[in-house]
């Protein structure tokens, strides 16, 4: 069946204001459950991509459909604890400004928690009502025994929740997977209360080293149904009602083995200089980088 193509998931506007930033280039044969996993081995295969000449969003125009999305991350293989630990920590960095002007707000909600590792962060600095919504069934299972309470399993739905109900709403590395990301920034305006405050994490495709990387960055990924510019994110939030919304960058810190796993490289390359960090125990040793990642933040008034 022909799928239909969308317009532009930020602003609206349709195929005429589109220009080609990428062709598809998806090897079926190579697709498995880790494609559909966080933090994996770059695989560098996309949909095919265009540019929204209005807002800057780069978005897939013939995406998959929300049942073939729900399957694939459903059925979704995890193997990243410790990275996702440690980009909770960077997350938990770059959100204090924003967690210090709520005030004695107690309640959060992330959409996308994986392992529910940021809630954890939360819970230590005082939040005390915490719920997230998780769809890989291998995240949770790979959840401590104490955060599954958490954690709702599925997709997304605003309807298990209830309005004005949350001081903080999350989205990290989540909003360039869904196929409404709109649709996402609203229903989070609705959960939030008045002063709340709703927050993502995303690449930035116009970042030097995605620019430099072109194809070959991590970024461009079968997972990948649009990617953000400073421009197109904050474009999203103010179309959505936040005010005060701020863009920034923040460094990711991880080992000296993540990193070269994201590196474009060839697989054997990579091997060869893993297995040598390997011998001079240098693999586990963590450095922080930017390398294009931002946090943006938007209030509720």
């Amino acid at each position: 069946m022909q799928k239909m193509t969308r317009p532009c998931p930020v602003c609206h506007a349709d195929e005429r204001k589109a220009k080609l930033f990428l062709e598809d280039s998806i090897d079926a044969s190579k697709v498995s459950g880790f494609s559909f996993a966080s933090r994996k081995v770059p695989e560098f295969m996309s949909h095919r991509l265009v540019r929204c000449t209005v807002c800057d969003v780069v978005y897939a125009d013939t995406p998959p459909d929300e049942s073939e999305l729900a399957q694939a991350y459903h059925s979704a293989d995890y193997d990243s604890a410790e990275e996702a630990d440690d980009a909770a920590a960077a997350y938990c960095r770059a959100i204090q400004p924003a967690l210090r002007r709520l005030g004695n707000g107690r309640s959060a909600l992330e959409i996308g928690t994986g392992t529910g590792v940021f809630l954890e962060y939360l819970a230590r600095s005082g939040m005390t009502v915490l719920a997230g919504v998780e769809p890989s069934t291998a995240a949770i299972a790979a959840a401590p025994e104490h955060r599954r309470p958490w954690i709702r399993a599925g997709m997304f739905n605003e309807a298990d929740f209830q309005p004005a109900s949350f001081d903080l709403v999350c989205c990290f590395m989540t909003m360039e997977h869904v196929r409404d990301p709109e649709a996402i920034a609203q229903a989070a305006h609705r959960l939030l209360r008045p002063g709340g405050v709703f927050a993502t994490v995303t690449h930035d495709y116009r970042a030097p080293v995605n620019r430099l990387l072109g194809r070959r960055s991590p970024i461009i990924d079968i997972e990948h149904l649009q990617l953000f510019s400073k421009r197109s994110i904050r474009a999203l939030f103010e179309r959505a009602g936040y005010s005060e919304v701020e863009v920034h960058p923040f460094r990711n810190r991880y080992s000296l083995r993540y990193w070269m796993r994201l590196t474009p490289l060839s697989m054997n390359t990579k091997e060869r200089v893993l297995n040598a960090m390997n011998r001079y125990g240098l693999d586990t040793k963590k450095l922080a980088f930017n390398v294009g990642n931002v946090m943006t933040v938007g209030f509720k008034q």
